[in-house]
């Protein structure tokens, strides 16, 4: 257990939360100690009921069962590997510059999830990390498929 504890120290901040609470929440709302329904974004609650918890739950919740057990897990790969890159290569030593752009990436998220009607924010905003990251790192040969 100290070897989990000491890697998940290890970890820059902003990944080592944005991991942590995606996994806490996806469990909490898989096992049922949390509403799945309350924590995703609907945009009459979020715009009518003053319901903002759900622009950050939605970030962070996926709905887990059978067939997007290895989508969850996908994503949680990615967005550990490549925010953990970022966060130490370009971003390294610059956690508010970082901050600002995980901010302005969520909000961008958030928008576009309202406007099109996306309860889920999971994906966009780990493809957004995704996307920042190829664009700083163009000439880089990345292997897929964890080879």
């Amino acid at each position: 257990m100290s070897d989990v504890r000491d890697w998940f120290n290890s970890l820059p901040i902003f990944t080592r939360y944005w991991l942590l609470c995606t996994a806490v929440l996806t469990l909490l709302g898989r096992f049922g100690f949390l509403s799945p329904l309350s924590l995703v974004l609907w945009p009459d609650r979020f715009l009518h009921n003053f319901e903002i918890w759900r622009a950050v739950t939605s970030v962070f919740y996926y709905p887990l069962n059978q067939s997007t057990g290895f989508h969850f897990l996908i994503n949680c790969y990615f967005l550990y590997n490549y925010s953990l890159r970022l966060e130490r290569g370009e971003y390294d030593g610059k956690p508010a510059d970082y901050c600002f752009l995980l901010l302005f990436n969520w909000i961008c998220c958030v928008i576009i999830g309202l406007l099109g009607d996306f309860s889920l924010l999971m994906d966009p905003m780990v493809l957004s990390v995704l996307y920042v990251w190829c664009q700083l790192n163009k000439d880089a040969i990345v292997n897929f498929w964890f080879v």
